[in-house]
Parts: C-alpha cells; structure tokens; sequence
C-alpha cells in the first residue's frame, strides 16, 4: 500500500475509466458481498443464538443492533480519513478487522461478548463501506456508465442478502449458529489478495488538517440518536432519562458539528450538499426505505420461523423470492431510470412496496405459500427500484471533489435507517404484541410479563407451565404476534407513501451530460500520490496538485447544471 513514483498502468485505467474499471467493480462488489452477508446472516440464527446464550431482551437488541449502529456512527470518520490517507488503504485494514472480529464472535460463550464483536463487525464495516462508493464514484465518472455500475452492484447486493438467510439457516441446522460469523474468514482471505491487487488508489479533497474533534462529534452525535431510538424501541418511557438523554446530547452534538463544518475552511462534510433538494431528497428516501425493509425482514423470520414453525433453513428459501426481486429490479435499474426518470422511479418504488406491505396483512397463523411469495416479490422489487434510484441520484448531486462526504452520508442513512427500523418497528410490534397477553385465564400475572418480552419467551413460558394454562399462553401469545404483525405492516405502509410524497422532489428526467474532463482532478492518481505515465499530450497546462490547493487545477467535473446543481429543483441492497 506504499506510495510508488513508478508507472503502473493498473492505477491510470481504473482512474481514467478504461476497460479496468469493470474489474474495480467487480472487487467492489464482492466487498459488498461481504457486508451484505454479514448484515443478513444472524436474522435466521437468532432463535438457535437466544437458546443457547440465552440473552435479555435487551441484549438481544443490541446483538442484532450493534453491527448497523455502530456502523452507522463511524461511516464520517472513516469516508473522510479515506480522503485523507487513501480509500483502499482504509479498505483493506477493514477487510482485516472484519475477519479478526468475525472469528471473536462465533466463538463467542457471553452475550457481552457477542456485542462486542459485532460492534467490531460495525467498525469493520464502516471501514468498508465509504471507501466502496466513493472508489466507484472516481472510476465511473459517466453518469450512465454509473447508473449501469450502481445496477450491478445492488444486484451482487441483492444476491448478499439471498445467500445470507440460506447459509446461515444451512449452517445453524448442520452446526452451531457461532458458524453463521465464520465464513466471513474463507471471503476474507479472497477479497484481501484482490483488494490488494486490483484496486487503484484514491483520494478526495484533501486540503488542510483533517478536523477529528469533528469526527468524533459527528460519531457521537448520531450514535446518541440511534441510542435513544433504540432504548425507545425496547420500551423505555421517550421522556426516561436513558431514553431522552442520548436523544437530546446526540441532536446537540449533530447540530454543533454541522455548524463547526460551516465554520472551517476545509470541512469534513461539504453541507452545501444538503442546500441541494434532490441530494436531501435522496438521502430521506434511502432512509425510509430501510427503515421499511430491514424492521419488516426481522419480523418476517420471527413469523415464518415462531407462528408458522419453518426450520432456519425453510426460512431462508422462502426469503429468496424477496432477494430475487431485488437482483432484477438492480439489473433493471439503470434502462428504467432512463426512462422514467428518478421521480417516477422513487416513487412508484415506495408505492409498490407499501402494496406489497399491505396484501401482506393478510397473513395470518396458517401458511399460505403463495401469498407470502407474490408479497415478497413486491417488495423486494420496489424496494431495491427506490433504493436504487436514490443512490444513483445522491452520488450524481455530488462533485467527484466531494464523494468521500456524499458516500458517508449516504452510508450513515442506510445504516441509520436500518437501525431505526429495528427499533421503530419493533417497538410498535412490542407494543401491539404485549397487551394480548394480560389475563390469560391460568395464566398467573409474573409468567404473563414474561410472556409479554418476545413470542420465543413466551413459548417457553408455556412450556415450563404446561396443561391447559400453558396451552391457553401458547396460542394467546400467536394470536398476538399476528395482530402486532397487522399493526406494524400498516404503520409501514404509511411510512412508505409518506416516502412517496417525499420523491416529489426529484428531477423529473435523468440528464446524462459527458464529463470533458474525466475524473476530478482529487479522483485521479497524480493527486492520490502515483505518479503515471502520460499516455498522450496534456490536456491544459496546468500544474497537478491537490484539489483546492494554491495554483493547483481545479476539479474538472461536468460543466453542466446537471452534476453540479439539482436538475429542476440525483442502490443499495435490500437487507
């Protein structure tokens, strides 16, 4: 990872957009794997994982929750040390953490020991994630070839979620649910060879010191928020101390730090992004339509799973129409967006799914294969076309200069809004699920709360009873889950169309301009410290150097109002 003076061809073709950029993105698109699996692969292990650690309901939160918050915490810090010391760098020390955090939690014997190395997975994560984006926003400067690349990796992303389910319920039925973190080790050992290897060296607007008292702010600030979501979602009274607090330090530490960023003149995060309306259009959407699909897909595997009694396995094949639709509506993305344009596209996604959301409510204790599987394929269809569509709209808006920046917000809503999704949703599920399960008749009132944390612990509680009060418990505590299961389908349902009425504000049509320049002069390897080989004459005579810098050649970036302004006021997998 050592600077060189040489010339290597590799670098200049990834940079400049020749034929090695598509082996970029393939390398990018197996890092997404990686996460992707890792994101979706505890969903199926959780019922095995609570049995064996037997974890509080709140420790089991923080299981499923560690990975994505502190994930979502990190994603500034690390996108913005990526600009400074080089994105690949960053990359591939992420690869190593999340290989070392991967075998610490499968050998896991205490639920605090799990936490903890999924909070590890999370800085792992965040390690990765910027960095992929913003490598792919430098090598992809043509917007359609972007669109095009942007398909292709939700589609590997897509195919990340399908493989995660199915493997990790193969794994927990033939092995133990530790197994379901191991085979990050096998996709380690490939992707950090060919990290290595193929990926060219980067780096963003670099001027002056990099701001970390800034960072750490803006760590703080959203790990706060989700915090609060968190314990809210787990039943605290909104105006408890451990509920209020982190809300109300982590809004104050946000709000300090997008006034420090406004102050310095070399910010971490270029805020004029946020004065764009399709930018912060975007980024809304990419939020609420995570909070939908992840919040619902946790719900999903308790239903298929505790109610309609499916092995982890038989769970995860039946999430495969789901993830499916998802790879289509990714390969589809970029010849749709065209099109339709990103309005339509956004939109009508999140109508869609909130259709497929509400024909789910027809779900009820009995299985019914094939209205679980035209749902599926609904959602995961509308879904991935919103998630798409926002993500190739957001790092459209975005200056190569400033891809880093965008990449990291982009990531922290994603992950925000799947942390938010655990929590929201989960809390209307607890909420609609516990009142079902007072008065029981036999029932006495100390087994009944019990009963009132989870439907596992509830079969548990009935077990340990036994005769007719343990049966009256048992099918009490279904008939519960499904009515919370009606009542959280419908509250994301009106999540969804209020996402729908958010998309208003996009362009109308996609405008493709050519980029004159190629990448920004910040994208390109002279300005990343390799030095290459010219490969014809120049195109100006001005000096290299750091983006922004005195005397240095300013970004060369479309000249268009389309990639520099909102045109008219531009995806991510399903997890």
């Amino acid at each position: 990872m050592s600077r060189t003076n040489t010339a290597p061809a590799r670098p200049r073709a990834a940079a400049g957009g020749g034929a090695n950029r598509w082996v970029v993105l393939v390398v990018l698109c197996v890092s997404l794997l990686l996460v992707a699996l890792d994101a979706t692969i505890l969903h199926v292990a959780v019922p095995s994982l609570t049995e064996d650690l037997r974890p509080g309901s709140t420790e089991l939160l923080w299981i499923v929750d560690a990975y994505p918050l502190i994930c979502a915490s990190l994603l500034i810090l690390f996108g913005t040390l990526g600009d400074r010391v080089g994105r690949r760098r960053v990359l591939l020390l992420g690869y190593a953490l999340f290989g070392v955090a991967s075998a610490v939690a499968a050998l896991a014997t205490e639920p605090s020991v799990l936490i903890a190395a999924r909070a590890l997975l999370g800085v792992g994560g965040a390690m990765i994630m910027p960095a992929t984006l913003s490598i792919l926003r430098a090598v992809f400067p043509d917007r359609r070839e972007r669109a095009t690349a942007i398909g292709v990796w939700t589609a590997v992303a897509a195919i990340g979620a399908a493989t995660g389910p199915v493997l990790g319920g193969f794994l927990v039925e033939h092995y133990w649910w530790g197994s379901v973190f191991l085979i990050n080790i096998p996709l380690m050992a490939l992707i950090l060879p060919l990290g290595r290897r193929l990926l060219p060296e980067s780096r963003g607007a670099a001027d002056g010191p990099w701001d970390v008292l800034g960072a750490l702010m803006a760590a703080a600030g959203v790990l706060g928020c989700v915090l609060g979501v968190k314990r809210a979602g787990a039943g605290e009274p909104l105006l408890a101390l451990p509920t209020a607090g982190p809300l109300l330090l982590g809004a104050a530490l946000l709000v300090l730090f997008v006034r420090r960023q406004k102050r310095r003149p070399h910010p971490l995060i270029d805020t004029g992004l946020f004065a764009r309306p399709a930018f912060t259009t975007s980024v809304g959407c990419i939020v609420l339509a995570m909070l939908a699909l992840v919040g619902l897909e946790l719900i999903a595997v308790q239903y298929l799973q505790l109610v309609l009694g499916l092995s982890p396995l038989e769970t995860g094949l039946r999430l495969l129409p789901l993830t499916f639709a998802a790879m289509a509506a990714g390969a589809t993305g970029s010849y749709t967006l065209r099109r339709i344009g990103p309005r339509r596209m956004v939109g009508w996604g999140f109508v869609l799914t909130a259709g497929a959301v509400l024909l789910l409510v027809l779900m009820g204790e009995h299985d019914r294969p094939l209205l679980l599987t035209v749902g599926f394929v609904l959602l995961g269809f509308g879904l991935q076309t919103t998630l798409f569509s926002a993500y190739e709209s957001m790092l459209s808006e975005a200056p190569p200069r400033s891809a880093g920046g965008a990449a990291a917000i982009g990531e922290t809503s994603y992950q925000l809004g799947a942390g938010m999704g655990i929590a929201l949703l989960g809390s209307v599920m607890n909420a609609a699920y516990a009142p079902g399960l007072r008065g029981v008749p036999g029932v006495p009132e100390e087994a009944g709360r019990a009963a009132a944390n989870s439907l596992g612990e509830a079969y548990k509680v009935a077990e340990q009873l036994g005769g007719t009060a343990g049966g009256a418990l048992h099918q009490a505590a279904r008939q519960s889950f499904v009515s919370g299961l009606h009542v959280t389908l419908c509250v994301s349902a009106a999540l969804l169309l209020a996402g729908a009425v958010m998309a208003l504000r996009l362009p109308r049509v996609m405008e493709c301009p050519v980029d004159p320049g190629g990448p920004g002069e910040a994208e390109r390897p002279e300005a990343a410290g390799v030095r290459a080989v010219p490969d014809g004459p120049p195109r100006s005579t001005e000096r290299v150097g750091k983006a922004g810098s005195p005397g240095a050649a300013e970004p060369r970036v479309p000249a268009t109002r389309e990639a520099i302004e909102p045109a008219g006021s531009g995806g991510r997998p399903a997890h």
